[in-house]
């Protein structure tokens, strides 16, 4: 692939969750076309198979459920008989369900046939809360005892509900906010190890887990994409390219060394703007 500048990663290797996902799928490419060694994590293993068959010798996908430690326990044993101890991890599982998701933006009257604030399901707040929040926890819990005594990197997938919560999802937007407190923890509790942990805080991109609500069956942007893009001051969805730059320079020990506890936003201005 062909990304905007070059670091050299040849000394790390990285487990990535969620691998199979538009986003962190294209962090694997850039990554290892930097000299990483990069291992796919995904429960969805055919996903995570198809970029590391797109990226060659450098990537392995492994099947790894992120809410049960004993699968990331069984994960991190296959990445180390592979290539040895891991020393940076991207959390990049996450994501929203239906059960936590409101019909309507406000309550206003009540209507027949809404799905409301009251008829959202415990069950759907927890799975979310567990997605996000149990899952960036487990796989740092894993992963990170391989990076004590020798130093490494952790980056978390945050968002910008954190900054602003949306309509519609309270479960994801105040899971993502937990995410990035979770990022601050996670950096001053590892600092004297030499355990870097920042987060990038994607504002709007396509990806398969939104594009249902971006985009009608025949293509034609939504009311939703059209308040999202109203409240984007460069007017237009975000290219998943657009965040590797970012990625590089967190993933470069000599360009953000001292960068730590960070939230960075790539949001074409919509955490700065007030609408006026």
């Amino acid at each position: 692939m062909d990304v905007p500048f070059k670091v050299n990663l040849s000394d790390k290797v990285i487990a990535i969750t969620g691998a199979g996902g538009v986003i962190c799928g294209e962090f694997a490419r850039a990554l290892a076309e930097c000299g990483a060694k990069v291992a796919l994590l995904d429960i969805n293993l055919d996903a995570a198979k198809k970029v590391a068959d797109d990226i060659g010798d450098a990537a392995i996908a492994v099947k790894c459920d992120c809410l049960d430690k004993n699968s990331i326990i069984e994960a991190k044993n296959t990445v180390n008989a592979k290539w040895g101890k891991v020393n940076f991890l991207i959390n990049g599982a996450g994501g929203n369900n239906p059960r936590a998701t409101t019909d309507n933006e406000t309550a206003g009257k009540a209507r027949d046939g809404i799905k409301d604030f009251f008829a959202l399901e415990e069950s759907g707040l927890k799975f979310v809360f567990d997605l996000n929040i149990t899952s960036a926890f487990l796989t740092t819990q894993v992963f990170a005892r391989d990076m004590l005594g020798g130093g490494g990197n952790i980056i978390n997938i945050s968002s910008m509900n954190a900054y602003r919560p949306l309509t519609k999802i309270p479960a994801y937007s105040a899971a993502k906010a937990g995410v990035s407190n979770f990022t601050q923890w996670l950096a001053v509790h590892f600092a004297e190890a030499g355990i870097r942990c920042n987060a990038i805080a994607p504002g709007f991109f396509v990806t398969n887990q939104n594009k249902g609500l971006l985009f009608t069956a025949d293509g034609k942007p939504t009311a939703r994409t059209g308040k999202i893009l109203a409240a984007t001051p460069m007017k237009r969805f975000g290219e998943v390219s657009e965040l590797v730059g970012v990625l590089l320079w967190l993933a470069d020990d000599k360009a953000s060394g001292f960068v730590t506890g960070t939230v960075i936003p790539v949001d074409g201005g919509f955490s700065a703007y007030s609408g006026v």
